[in-house]
């Protein structure tokens, strides 16, 4: 004879008007219902979060950093679903508590128990010590810290002060993995209580000839001193050492080495994980800080209990999340689109499209929206000089379209090269009307991605970004 399972109306009501808010939200084309569902919720029964967190059979993850913290989010999901394991995943990068909420609503029954095993959060960075008590992770990974929007987070030692703050609430037996070449990190997590394991790169042909200006770890945070660097491989990534108090980048745990960088097509390496042995992957994502995507996701899952071999065969098969440089085919067109957000990373997504020789065309489109940054001087920091005689036409979209079109002026684009246009729909026309045939790279911020990506869904293109 079954037993019934006993019912707690509080929970049990918080889980049917979150369903139902999404439900509603997804009918009326209000978005995804990725955030909405969980504020509901969380009004009903304020503990939903950790109440449901805590019946996964095999506990968290948490992903938090400025960059890649998606991507890194959806490859970790991918590979542990390979593993069979179902995991609970806020997929739609709706990274604080309510949308870590939703994500749990979504995957519960109306007596809150949970359809998959294994929790994988991208949290927003600034949320990290709000939501750790109540998610009580596993496994912690911290990707990197950048300057980005500096209206709502301000400098990066805040960020790093919340992540540190975080400890007191972390589990003896947390396993941190941690961004080895980026010292802000390094120095942020070093103390958190638990496991700590490091991951970075060891490729020097991939180095930069001197440290960027983009970068923000110029100074020893133990003493003051400046960084030694003796490799960077973009923004303050890279091997350094504080030659006053000896503070060095730590000997990563997992290194990726034998870089092969195919420009927007992806890359191979080799993940060498020491003892544990080495394997030779292949993976879609483009660009050398997807490298760094890969190396988070891999050193996660070998400590969830994945084999380097199966890693290796996950990687393969893993199709990139929206607007993480997904691709999405228009006849004999394609269009890229590669999120852009911060100085840093805006460099290293140029480097990457640049990869494959001169552009006869490129489509730009930033927002100054809350989730994109209020403040837009950041575009000045970006190397958009590179662009100059390497493009043909440049279309600039969204509501600071015009800010862009003056920054590739400053940088030597002539002005008939570039055209305005706020409507993201003749936007994207009018970039497409440039290509007879082959690929279109888009570079929007978020916001910006997400209008976008309405155009393609209206075209018939893509599906809902909430179902990717």
């Amino acid at each position: 004879m079954h037993t019934l399972p006993v019912i707690d109306l509080r929970l049990t009501a918080a889980i049917a008007l979150g369903k139902a808010t999404a439900a509603l939200s997804r009918c009326l084309r209000r978005g995804g219902g990725t955030t909405m569902p969980g504020r509901v919720a969380r009004a009903v029964e304020p503990r939903v979060l950790g109440r449901l967190a805590r019946r996964l059979a095999a506990g968290s993850v948490i992903v938090a950093g400025t960059n890649g913290k998606t991507t890194t989010a959806h490859l970790l999901a991918h590979i542990m679903r390979t593993l069979g394991h179902r995991p609970v995943h806020n997929r739609a990068g709706a990274n604080l508590a309510a949308g870590l909420a939703s994500a749990l609503i979504e995957h519960a029954d109306l007596w809150g128990r949970e359809r998959g095993d294994l929790g994988i959060f991208e949290v927003d960075e600034a949320t990290v010590p709000r939501v750790v008590p109540q998610l009580a992770p596993r496994v912690a990974v911290f990707t990197n810290l950048f300057r980005d929007q500096l209206d709502r987070y301000g400098e990066i030692d805040y960020i790093a002060g919340l992540w540190r703050s975080a400890g007191a609430s972390l589990a003896a037996d947390l396993t941190c993995i941690a961004n080895a070449d980026d010292p802000l990190v390094y120095e942020a997590v070093r103390g958190l209580p638990g496991r700590l394991v490091t991951f970075g790169i060891e490729d020097e042909r991939h180095a930069l000839p001197a440290l960027e200006h983009t970068a923000e770890a110029r100074y020893c945070y133990r003493c003051g001193t400046p960084y030694a660097y003796a490799v960077t491989y973009f923004g303050h990534m890279g091997r350094y050492h504080c030659a006053s108090c000896g503070v060095r980048r730590p000997a990563p745990d997992l290194t990726g080495r034998d870089l092969s960088l195919a420009g927007p097509d992806g890359a191979e390496l080799t993940l060498d994980a020491g003892p544990r042995g080495a394997v030779r992957v292949r993976t879609v994502l483009p660009g050398l800080y997807n490298v760094y995507n890969v190396l988070a996701a891999a050193a996660a899952a070998l400590q969830l209990g994945a084999g380097l071999p199966r890693v290796a065969e996950a990687l393969a098969t893993f199709a990139p999340a929206f607007g993480r440089a997904e691709r999405v085919r228009l006849g004999e067109r394609e269009v890229q689109m590669l999120l852009v957000k911060n100085p840093a990373g805006f460099n290293e997504v140029l480097r990457t499209v640049l990869a494959t020789g001169p552009l006869s065309v490129l489509l730009i489109a930033i927002n100054d929206r809350i989730a994109d940054g209020r403040d837009v001087s950041w575009l000045w920091d970006v190397d958009v000089e590179m662009l100059a005689g390497r493009v043909a036409h440049v279309v600039t979209s969204g509501l600071r379209a015009e800010d862009m079109a003056v920054r590739l002026l400053y940088a030597g684009l002539p002005a008939e090269a570039i055209e305005v246009e706020r409507a993201y729909d003749r936007a994207l026309g009018r970039a497409l009307g440039h290509l007879a045939r082959g690929r279109l790279f888009v570079l929007p911020t978020y916001t910006a991605m997400l209008a976008i990506r309405g155009v393609l869904e209206r075209w018939g293109a893509v599906r809902g970004f909430w179902e990717t």
